[in-house]
């Protein structure tokens, strides 16, 4: 994150919409708006070329999808993104999770939600709906138990602390609610997420939670 202040790209095919964020954000006072993007191409180049911290992602846009954009800066290694849609459908929650979202949010949220949300984005949490929340539990809970099997190659690489912060992602904990349950400082926890996500081959801390759960340890 760039000093206090919190650096966002807004990407929505809807001019009136981006008009409407850009006029919401300017009300949070640590938020600044550094571009917009009308499609997931210029989303893309966009964040190439501002590098904002966070990236507002509308899901479905013309030509290149928010999903398939969401993909392309992920792999990048670029900004956290937060989708923002009207839609809650499954595919596109698990799209946007699969492509390494960071958070996921319909576009009714509060002002503060949205607010507290870029801000927990920001500083490299995880944020969900509460609806989507539910639709993710709901899979989970008619995905078939896993088996002895199921047990992942990385497994051994994961240090105790480690299959600690990986259960913890995957209940849905921030980073300040984990340094408080292992009392370790934020640095600690940021660097035992780092290094989970690495060794679990995810790409975001959504990922990883999705990925405890498909594993069994929680």
């Amino acid at each position: 994150m760039s000093g206090t202040v919190i650096r966002v790209l807004i990407a929505d095919d809807h001019a009136s919409v981006r008009a409407g964020l850009l006029l919401l954000l300017g009300m949070a006072g640590d938020i600044e708006v550094v571009g917009e993007a009308a499609d997931g191409a210029l989303a893309v180049a966009q964040e190439r070329a501002l590098r904002p911290d966070v990236v507002l992602m509308d899901a479905r846009m013309p030509g290149v999808d928010g999903v398939e954009a969401t993909r392309r800066i992920v792999a990048n290694a670029g900004a956290d993104v937060l989708m923002l849609t009207t839609f809650d459908l499954d595919e596109i929650v698990f799209g946007a999770l699969k492509a390494g979202a960071a958070g996921f949010l319909l576009k009714t949220v509060e002002p503060q939600d949205l607010f507290t949300a870029i801000r927990r984005v920001a500083a490299g949490d995880g944020v969900v709906a509460p609806e989507v929340t539910r639709q993710v539990l709901r899979r989970f809970a008619a995905a078939p138990e896993p088996g002895p099997e199921a047990r992942p190659a990385y497994a051994h690489d994961l240090t105790p602390r480690e299959t600690d912060v990986l259960v913890a992602l995957g209940q849905g904990k921030s980073n300040a609610q984990i340094a408080q349950e292992f009392v370790i400082s934020l640095a600690t926890v940021k660097s035992h997420v780092s290094s989970v996500l690495a060794k679990t081959g995810t790409s975001s801390r959504m990922q990883a939670a999705i990925e405890a759960r498909r594993v069994g340890l929680v």
